[in-house]
Protein backbone atom coordinates (compact mmCIF):
# COMPACT_ATOMS: atom_id res chain seq x y z
CA UNK A 1 0.00 0.00 0.00
CA UNK A 2 2.61 2.64 0.90
CA UNK A 3 4.49 1.63 -2.48
CA UNK A 4 0.78 2.12 -4.46
CA UNK A 5 0.62 6.02 -2.40
CA UNK A 6 4.43 6.71 -3.48
CA UNK A 7 4.38 5.97 -6.97
CA UNK A 8 1.03 7.71 -7.17
CA UNK A 9 2.68 10.60 -5.99
CA UNK A 10 5.28 10.50 -8.48
CA UNK A 11 2.77 10.06 -11.14
CA UNK A 12 1.00 13.33 -10.20
CA UNK A 13 4.19 15.60 -9.82
CA UNK A 14 5.06 14.45 -12.92
CA UNK A 15 1.91 15.30 -14.32
CA UNK A 16 1.76 18.32 -12.75
CA UNK A 17 5.19 19.78 -13.94
CA UNK A 18 4.85 18.45 -17.91
CA UNK A 19 1.62 20.31 -18.52
CA UNK A 20 2.23 23.96 -19.69
CA UNK A 21 0.62 27.38 -19.04
CA UNK A 22 0.32 30.11 -21.68
CA UNK A 23 -0.63 32.67 -19.98
CA UNK A 24 3.26 32.32 -18.10
CA UNK A 25 4.76 32.88 -21.73
CA UNK A 26 5.71 36.52 -22.22
CA UNK A 27 4.25 37.54 -25.71
CA UNK A 28 7.35 39.95 -27.54
CA UNK A 29 6.34 42.29 -29.46
CA UNK A 30 8.77 44.99 -31.12
CA UNK A 31 8.93 44.21 -35.37
CA UNK A 32 8.83 47.62 -36.03
CA UNK A 33 8.06 48.87 -39.92
CA UNK A 34 8.97 52.19 -40.59
CA UNK A 35 7.59 53.77 -44.44
CA UNK A 36 8.92 57.14 -45.32
CA UNK A 37 6.96 59.23 -47.69
CA UNK A 38 7.74 62.90 -49.73
CA UNK A 39 4.30 63.53 -51.97
CA UNK A 40 3.18 60.05 -52.52
CA UNK A 41 7.20 58.73 -53.50
CA UNK A 42 8.26 56.02 -51.57
CA UNK A 43 11.66 57.22 -50.21
CA UNK A 44 12.59 54.09 -49.70
CA UNK A 45 12.41 52.60 -53.44
CA UNK A 46 16.19 53.12 -54.57
CA UNK A 47 15.06 52.78 -58.32
CA UNK A 48 12.86 56.08 -58.02
CA UNK A 49 14.70 59.26 -58.89
CA UNK A 50 15.41 61.68 -55.82
CA UNK A 51 14.60 58.73 -53.27
CA UNK A 52 17.36 57.00 -50.73
CA UNK A 53 20.02 55.29 -52.63
CA UNK A 54 20.98 53.79 -48.86
CA UNK A 55 19.62 53.83 -45.45
CA UNK A 56 21.57 52.54 -42.37
CA UNK A 57 21.28 52.74 -38.52
CA UNK A 58 23.21 53.26 -35.65
CA UNK A 59 22.83 52.81 -31.49
CA UNK A 60 22.88 55.79 -29.93
CA UNK A 61 23.32 54.11 -27.13
CA UNK A 62 25.50 51.63 -28.41
CA UNK A 63 29.23 50.54 -26.57
CA UNK A 64 31.16 52.72 -29.35
CA UNK A 65 30.15 55.31 -31.12
CA UNK A 66 29.81 53.45 -33.99
CA UNK A 67 26.94 50.33 -33.46
CA UNK A 68 25.53 49.79 -36.45
CA UNK A 69 21.95 47.97 -36.96
CA UNK A 70 20.34 44.85 -38.69
CA UNK A 71 17.59 46.56 -40.08
CA UNK A 72 16.11 44.65 -43.97
CA UNK A 73 14.02 47.00 -46.51
CA UNK A 74 11.30 44.99 -47.15
CA UNK A 75 7.86 45.54 -49.64
CA UNK A 76 4.40 45.09 -48.47
CA UNK A 77 1.36 43.92 -50.15
CA UNK A 78 1.14 47.06 -52.22
CA UNK A 79 4.75 46.90 -53.22
CA UNK A 80 5.61 49.93 -51.21
CA UNK A 81 9.28 49.64 -49.26
CA UNK A 82 9.66 50.24 -45.53
CA UNK A 83 12.36 49.14 -43.08
CA UNK A 84 11.81 46.43 -40.81
CA UNK A 85 13.60 46.93 -37.35
CA UNK A 86 13.53 43.51 -35.47
CA UNK A 87 15.95 44.44 -32.58
CA UNK A 88 19.42 45.42 -32.18
CA UNK A 89 19.90 48.47 -30.54
CA UNK A 90 20.67 48.74 -26.63
CA UNK A 91 17.45 48.99 -24.19
CA UNK A 92 18.49 51.52 -21.23
CA UNK A 93 15.64 51.33 -18.27
CA UNK A 94 13.84 54.83 -17.74
CA UNK A 95 11.07 53.80 -15.47
CA UNK A 96 9.94 50.93 -13.32
CA UNK A 97 7.26 49.82 -10.95
CA UNK A 98 6.17 46.63 -9.42
CA UNK A 99 4.76 45.10 -12.40
CA UNK A 100 6.33 46.75 -14.99
CA UNK A 101 9.41 48.15 -16.77
CA UNK A 102 9.70 51.07 -19.63
CA UNK A 103 13.14 50.67 -21.64
CA UNK A 104 14.01 53.27 -24.32
CA UNK A 105 16.39 52.45 -27.55
CA UNK A 106 17.47 55.76 -29.67
CA UNK A 107 18.63 55.04 -32.91
CA UNK A 108 20.68 57.31 -35.48
CA UNK A 109 19.23 56.57 -39.10
CA UNK A 110 21.50 58.02 -42.19
CA UNK A 111 19.55 58.25 -45.00
CA UNK A 112 21.66 58.95 -48.11
CA UNK A 113 20.00 60.63 -51.43
CA UNK A 114 21.59 61.09 -54.61
CA UNK A 115 21.81 64.62 -55.96
CA UNK A 116 23.27 65.69 -59.16
CA UNK A 117 26.84 64.10 -58.84
CA UNK A 118 26.99 64.07 -55.16
CA UNK A 119 24.90 62.27 -52.03
CA UNK A 120 23.52 64.32 -49.79
CA UNK A 121 22.88 62.43 -46.22
CA UNK A 122 20.23 62.93 -44.37
CA UNK A 123 20.42 62.16 -39.97
CA UNK A 124 17.26 61.65 -38.07
CA UNK A 125 16.77 60.04 -34.92
CA UNK A 126 14.21 57.41 -33.71
CA UNK A 127 13.45 56.49 -30.53
CA UNK A 128 11.72 53.58 -28.99
CA UNK A 129 10.16 53.29 -26.09
CA UNK A 130 8.90 49.28 -24.86
CA UNK A 131 6.88 48.06 -21.83
CA UNK A 132 7.67 45.34 -20.44
CA UNK A 133 5.35 43.26 -17.90
CA UNK A 134 5.46 39.73 -16.91
CA UNK A 135 2.53 39.00 -19.67
CA UNK A 136 4.02 41.10 -22.64
CA UNK A 137 7.22 43.01 -23.81
CA UNK A 138 6.36 45.52 -27.03
CA UNK A 139 6.83 48.97 -28.49
CA UNK A 140 4.65 50.93 -26.72
CA UNK A 141 5.64 54.41 -28.37
CA UNK A 142 7.81 55.90 -30.95
CA UNK A 143 9.18 59.03 -32.02
CA UNK A 144 11.01 60.29 -35.30
CA UNK A 145 13.30 63.25 -34.75
CA UNK A 146 11.54 64.34 -31.82
CA UNK A 147 8.11 64.22 -32.38
CA UNK A 148 5.44 61.38 -31.64
CA UNK A 149 4.73 59.39 -34.24
CA UNK A 150 3.50 55.95 -32.89
CA UNK A 151 1.50 55.03 -29.86
CA UNK A 152 1.02 51.22 -29.51
CA UNK A 153 -2.77 49.80 -30.75
CA UNK A 154 -3.65 46.28 -29.25
CA UNK A 155 -3.44 43.59 -31.81
CA UNK A 156 -1.93 46.03 -34.54
CA UNK A 157 1.29 46.19 -35.96
CA UNK A 158 3.97 48.28 -35.01
CA UNK A 159 3.74 50.44 -38.37
CA UNK A 160 5.30 54.03 -38.37
CA UNK A 161 4.90 56.06 -41.67
CA UNK A 162 6.95 59.28 -41.63
CA UNK A 163 6.06 62.30 -44.02
CA UNK A 164 8.81 64.28 -45.35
Amino acid sequence: MKNVFFLLLAVFVAFLSCRSDEDSVQKIDQVINLYIDSLGQDMLNTKLTGSYISSTMNDVYGLTDNAPISISIKKDADTINYIEYLAGAKRIAIDSTANSKTYESKIALNLTKKIADANRITNDTMTIQYLSTPNFFQVSKIWYNGVLQFTKVEGQPNTVKIVK
